[in-house]
């Protein structure tokens, strides 16, 4: 009875195996990269383009309207006080003028 310990790779085998690698590449940019580094585009233009007055939603879901910019702060009214959060922190605007961020 023979035993087989090793085959042979049939002719090609690297080249399908090479492609099926690209193939999973430009998958994973294509439906996890490039979406991901479009929200993180569309989330800065919404920090630097806040305005005083202008009424937001955080991240964590408070709302609240711009009061004062500090660098990289935002102070918020909310009904409570004031509260001071990072300009990465507005998730997006909102009101008439709402702009979508796509989350």
């Amino acid at each position: 009875m023979p035993f087989v310990f090793a085959q042979e790779a049939p002719a090609g085998s690297g080249t399908s195996s090479l492609i099926f690698l690209v193939l999973m590449v430009a998958v994973f940019y294509f439906l996890i990269i490039r979406p991901q580094r479009n929200r993180m585009k569309k989330q800065q233009e919404l920090a630097e383009s806040l305005q005083l007055g202008d009424e937001v939603q955080t991240i964590g879901g408070i709302k609240g309207k711009v009061k004062r910019l500090d660098g990289d702060d935002v102070v918020l009214q909310i009904e409570q006080g004031e509260l001071r959060v990072s300009r990465r922190a507005v998730a997006n605007r909102l009101g008439p003028e709402r702009e979508d961020t796509g989350t």
